[in-house]
């Protein structure tokens, strides 16, 4: 990102996908300071889930971040695919279910 690029979309969504579990953080670019984050290995969700690395896992963590930012009062964030990222599949489900529990993406 550029500079000007970082203060026009200061949130920005990183998402993690491994064999095992679902990650995914809001990250506040001018001050590199994570803002939420939600993730399957948290007790809870593993209990919950019956499996941690699915699709319906990453619709999950999508509704639960969207939840913890709207208690921030963040209306919206940016998010970028990298090289060789195609949107389906898991990060799909959990940008849709952002997008579906009112988050903004720019």
């Amino acid at each position: 990102m550029t500079r000007v690029t970082k203060f026009l979309k200061p949130y920005v969504l990183k998402m993690f996908f491994s064999n095992k579990y679902v990650s995914a953080q809001v990250v506040h670019s001018p001050t590199s300071t994570t803002v939420s984050a939600a993730s399957t290995q948290e007790k809870l969700l593993r209990k919950e889930l019956p499996n941690t690395a699915d699709i319906a896992a990453a619709a999950k963590i999508g509704e639960i971040l969207a939840e913890r930012l709207k208690l921030k009062d963040i209306p919206g964030v940016a998010f970028e695919l990298g090289r060789g990222e195609r949107y389906h599949g898991k990060r799909k489900a959990l940008v849709d279910s952002l997008r579906e529990n009112g988050v903004k993406l720019i």
